[in-house]
């Protein structure tokens, strides 16, 4: 097949997964073809059946804002005619499953069109009055759409299929995923001296360090870890609050025991250090970093919101709490760090459950089956 996928490039769930799945699919005979405004970090290496396509926006007098969406829809249907693509894969509603319908409209109905929804495209930007008709619009001139969580599916059909005209269209729910070639425990404690004293548990916490990551319920819950064992936590990432976080770390007396690492592009490594990833998320569509550390071996302690709980299993693979339960969150943690037995029978089940739910070449496989059905009709 001859697939076009277009991704926000940067670092994100979204991105990551996009092109991931762009590299198994090419790994597996496919031509794949992406179409973004720059280079997406996790493309890498030059693979024979990948090319890539950028999209410029230019900027004229009569326009107060570059229109990236008809710079990307233009593009698109250039590439889609050039390379004759049987389908677009968009991941991320606006502007891209617009911008995909817009193509197909101008290539025509044999270009086929498949919008994977990943969060925040529904749950943030699908509370905006000005946003919902033109998400719906997306969603219902998609030829298919899936999103990464059962709970994101849900609240797509809550949010835009209730009394509109797209009620019957069908979400098809396929999970995120990882590559195990990437992530798997890697032996790292060489490494560890780096970041900690011996003796002391690494914990770990990765994302943009948004309002809705909850990173000072982070740093709160690491206190009250810190003052029963010897710990440290190692941050990954920037974000708005992330001078919140350095504020509450100084306030808190925590500058010795807390690392800033900043953004990091591979942290499969990283990840491998850690005994323990905190996610008190407010909200999260599916859980990607989970499901990584679950990859490597590392249980997660986690808020219960969204896709969480389809990706860590509470008891099991992790532990789970309400949103801003930090006294909750910190207990399971200190048990968890205390109890080398429970401790290892975790990490083994998450990696058991990693394998047989979330490898990448199954869910490469779902994907495929999904273009399948659609050119076939």
């Amino acid at each position: 097949m001859r697939i076009g996928i277009t991704c926000y490039p940067s670092h994100g769930g979204s991105g990551v997964v996009a092109t991931e799945l762009g590299k198994l699919l090419a790994e597996k005979g496919h031509d794949i073809h992406f179409i973004t405004y720059d280079m997406p970090f996790r493309l890498g290496r030059f693979h024979q059946n990948i090319r890539y396509h950028g999209v410029e926006a230019h900027r004229y007098a009569v326009f107060k804002y570059p229109p990236y969406d008809l710079a990307l829809a233009s593009r698109m249907a250039q590439v889609a005619k050039e390379y004759q693509l049987d389908l677009l894969h968009v991941h991320y509603a606006v502007p891209h499953a617009i911008a995909a319908v817009l193509a197909k409209q101008m290539v025509g109905d044999h270009l086929k069109v498949v919008t994977t929804l990943h969060g925040t495209d529904i749950t943030v930007l699908g509370e905006d009055p000005s946003l919902r008709d033109v998400i719906c619009f997306g969603i219902k001139h998609s030829d298919a759409v899936t999103a990464v969580s059962d709970d994101l599916a849900r609240q797509t059909r809550e949010l835009f299929c209730v009394n509109t005209d797209c009620v019957n269209k069908e979400i098809e729910r396929i999970y995120n995923f990882v590559d195990l070639r990437v992530y798997y425990p890697r032996g790292v404690e060489h490494l560890r001296e780096q970041y900690s004293d011996t003796g002391e548990k690494l914990l770990l916490h990765i994302s943009n360090f948004r309002p809705v990551k909850r990173p000072l319920d982070v740093i709160a819950v690491f206190h009250r870890i810190a003052s029963e064992i010897p710990a440290r936590l190692l941050l990954v990432g920037e974000g708005p609050e992330m001078p919140k976080v350095i504020q509450q770390v100084q306030e808190l007396g925590l500058e010795e025991k807390v690392v800033f690492l900043g953004k990091q592009d591979e942290v499969a490594q990283l990840i491998s250090l850690a005994d323990l990833l905190l996610l008190p998320s407010e909200k999260e569509s599916f859980g990607l970093v989970a499901l990584e550390a679950m990859a490597c071996g590392v249980p997660t302690i986690a808020s219960t919101a969204g896709g969480i709980p389809e990706v860590v299993t509470h008891g099991q693979t992790g532990f789970l709490a309400q949103v801003g339960a930090i006294e909750e969150m910190a207990q399971y943690a200190l048990m968890l760090l205390r109890d080398e037995t429970m401790y290892q029978a975790f990490s083994e089940a998450g990696l058991d459950r990693v394998k047989q739910e979330f490898c990448g070449l199954k869910i490469a496989g779902q994907y495929e089956a999904l273009y399948q059905r659609l050119l076939s009709r």
